[in-house]
C-alpha cells in the first residue's frame, strides 16, 4: 500500500518539479532555456554587426572607390579628346583626331558606368550632370566645330579662348565631382573602420558572455549536481561497507533529495531484513543443533532397533519353531498354520526393519566420495546377484560405461534393487533381457543442484512393465503394485533408489513411452579425473 502511494504520488509530479522543488531536469530546462534566448540575441546582434559591415565594406569597394575610378577615367579620355583637338587644329593631321575619338568612346563608357555607380545619390548625380553638361558645351563650341571644319587650324586660331574657358570649366566641374567622390568614400572609410571596430568588440563580448555562461554553467552543475551526487555517494558507500545505521543525508535539487530519501528508506528496510535474518540464522542455529541431537538420537534408536528390536522377533520365530517341532504330533492343521503366519510375520518383520535401516543410512553411514567406475560397480553387482541370474537365465548387457562421482556402496545398492526388480518382474515364459545404457548429458541446469557435466543411465527390461498411471507413485516408500503372495518385498527398493541418486544431485524417473517392459532414467555427476571404462556383461 505505500508502495503504490508512492508510485501514485510520484505520477503526479511533473517532470519540473518533485516534491519540496525543482528537480535537476526543471534546473537544467530552465538554465538551458535562458542560454539559449541569450545565445539567440548574441547571435542577431553580431549578425546585425556583421551585415552592418559587409555593407559599409560594399559602399567603399563596389561604389564609391570604382566610382572615383570611373571620374579619373572620364577625366582623361576628356584630355585625350582636348589634346586631340588642339594637336589637330595646329597641324591639320588627320591621325591626331584618333585619340579625340578613342576619347570620346571612353568618355561615354566612364558617363555610363559613373551613372550606374552613384545612382540614388543626389549629389553625385547632379555632379555627373554638371560635367557631362560642360562636356557637351566644349564639344558643341570646340570639339566638333575644329574635328568638321575644312580648315582645322583657322578654326581652331578662332575657338582658342572659347575653348579654352570651356575646357576649364569642364576641368573645374571634373574636380569638384572627384573631391565629392574622394569624400564619400573617406566618408565610407571612416565607417568601415567604425564597424570593424563595433565588429570586434561585440564578438568580444559575444565571447565573454559565452565563458561566462561556461563558467556558470559548470559551478552550477558543481554545486547543484555533482556535490550533492559525492556526498550522496558517500553516503552509501558507507552502507555498503556494512554500516546500515549510517542515515543518508538528502541535497541538492528535489529529484536528487528524492533519490536520497529513496536509498535511505531502501537502508531502513535492509537494515530490518538484516536484524529479521540475524534473528532467523539464531534461531535456525539453535534448530540446527537440535536437529543434529535428534539424529544423534535417531542413530542411537537405529542401533536398538537392529539388534535390541531384532532379537525377541527372532526369538518369537525360534520359539515358535521349536513349539511346531516339539508338540507336532499333537498340533492339528489350522495350530501349524497359525505357528507358520507367526514364523512368517517375524520374519517379515526383521526384513522390515533392516530394509528401513538401509534407507535410513542413505548420506549417513558409508558416505564415500570418490570417483567410481560404474563399470566395476556392475560387475560386482551381478557377482552377487548370480544365483538370481543364472536360475532366472537373464541376460544382462550394457554400454560402455563411464566413471562417475559418488559412494561405491551405495552406488551397487542402486544397480542392485534396479537389477534385482528387473529379474523378479519378468515376463513369465521368457528369457529377462536387461540392458544398462550411458550417455553423456549435453545440456543440464547452471545453478541447480549438482549443477555440473552429468551422465545418463538408463536400465530397460523386457519384463511385465508399468503404467503410467504409477509414475509416482512406485518411488514413495512402502507403496506396493502387487500382492506379497504374486511378487515378494517390502515396497521399498525404489524409494531407495531415488534416495541415492538424489542424494548424488541426480533423478530418477520411469520412462512411461518405453514398451515393453519397464525402463529407469538417472542421471549421476561425472568423474572429477575424467576416465572412461567400457566392457559387457552376460
Amino acid at each position: 500500500m505505500e508502495t503504490d502511494t508512492v508510485q501514485q504520488a510520484s505520477a503526479t509530479r511533473t517532470p519540473w518539479s518533485a516534491g519540496g522543488g525543482w528537480t535537476t531536469r526543471g534546473w537544467l530546462g530552465a538554465g538551458s532555456g535562458a542560454v539559449l534566448v541569450l545565445l539567440l540575441v548574441l547571435t542577431a546582434g553580431g549578425g546585425w554587426v556583421l551585415a552592418h559591415a559587409t555593407d559599409v565594406n560594399k559602399r567603399l569597394t563596389d561604389r564609391w572607390s570604382p566610382a572615383l575610378i570611373a571620374s579619373v577615367r572620364m577625366e582623361s579620355a576628356l584630355i585625350n579628346q582636348e589634346t586631340g583637338i588642339r594637336g589637330y587644329g595646329m597641324t591639320g593631321k588627320r591621325e591626331f583626331l584618333e585619340p579625340y575619338q578613342d576619347g570620346v568612346a571612353q568618355e561615354r563608357a566612364a558617363a555610363r558606368e559613373l551613372a550606374r555607380l552613384t545612382e540614388g545619390d543626389e549629389r553625385a548625380t547632379a555632379d555627373l550632370t554638371r560635367v557631362r553638361e560642360d562636356s557637351e558645351r566644349w564639344q558643341t563650341t570646340t570639339a566638333r566645330p575644329v574635328s568638321e571644319a575644312a580648315e582645322p587650324t583657322a578654326s581652331a586660331r578662332q575657338r582658342t579662348e572659347s575653348g579654352k574657358s570651356a575646357f576649364d570649366t569642364l576641368r573645374a566641374s571634373l574636380t569638384e565631382q572627384q573631391n565629392h567622390i574622394e569624400a564619400e568614400r573617406d566618408r565610407a572609410r571612416d565607417d568601415l573602420g567604425a564597424a570593424r571596430t563595433l565588429r570586434n568588440t561585440v564578438f568580444t563580448a559575444i565571447a565573454c558572455v559565452v565563458l561566462a555562461l561556461i563558467a556558470l554553467a559548470f559551478a552550477g552543475l558543481r554545486r547543484g549536481v555533482q556535490l550533492p551526487l559525492d556526498r550522496l555517494r558517500t553516503d552509501v558507500r558507507q552502507v555498503a561497507d556494512g554500516r546500515f545505521g549510517h542515515t543518508i543525508t538528502s541535497s541538492g535539487p528535489a529529484d536528487l533529495r528524492a533519490l536520497a530519501r529513496d536509498v535511505d528508506g531502501m537502508r531502513r528496510r535492509l537494515s530490518g531484513e538484516l536484524e529479521f535474518t540475524d534473528r532467523a540464522r539464531a534461531r535456525l542455529d539453535e534448530q540446527a543443533t537440535e536437529l543434529r541431537r535428534s539424529n544423534e538420537e535417531l542413530e542411537q534408536f537405529a542401533y536398538v532397533a537392529s539388534h535390541d528390536l531384532q532379537e525377541p522377533l527372532r526369538k518369537v520365530a525360534s520359539f515358535c519353531q521349536l513349539l511346531e517341532r516339539r508338540y507336532a504330533d499333537q498340533l492339528d492343521d489350522r495350530a501349524k498354520q497359525y505357528i507358520s503366519f507367526a514364523v512368517d510375520g517375524a520374519n517379515r518383520m526383521q526384513t522390515l526393519i533392516g530394509d528401513l535401516l538401509d534407507f535410513s543410512r542413505v548420506g549417513r553411514l558409508h558416505a564415500e566420495d570418490t570417483d567410481v567406475s560404474t563399470e566395476a560397480v556392475l560387475r560386482r553387482t551381478t557377482n552377487s546377484l548370480g544365483m538370481v541370474i543364472e536360475e532366472s537365465g537373464a541376460v544382462i548387457t550394457h554400454d560402455p560405461l563411464p566413471v562417475v562421482h559418488g559412494d561405491p556402496t551405495q552406488l551397487g545398492v542402486l544397480l542392485q534393487n534396479l537389477i534385482s526388480n528387473a529379474i523378479k518382474f519378468r515376463t513369465p515364459g521368457e528369457v529377462p533381457r536387461i540392458h544398462l545404457g550411458a550417455r553423456e548429458q549435453e545440456d543440464f541446469a547452471d545453478g541447480a543442484e549438482g549443477a555440473g557435466p552429468r551422465w545418463e543411465f538408463a536400465v530397460s527390461d523386457n519384463g511385465i512393465g508399468i503404467g503410467p498411471e504409477y509414475a509416482e507413485r512406485i518411488f514413495v516408500i512402502f507403496q506396493r503394485l502387487h500382492t506379497r503372495d504374486t511378487y515378494p518385498g517390502n515396497g521399498i527398493g525404489l524409494a531407495l533408489c531415488k534416495k541415492i541418486v538424489e542424494y548424488h544431485g541426480g533423478t530418477i524417473a520411469l520412462d512411461t513411452g518405453h514398451t515393453p517392459g519397464t525402463r529407469f532414467v538417472f542421471s549421476l555427476p561425472s568423474a572429477r579425473q575424467e576416465a572412461s571404462a567400457t566392457g559387457s556383461v552376460s
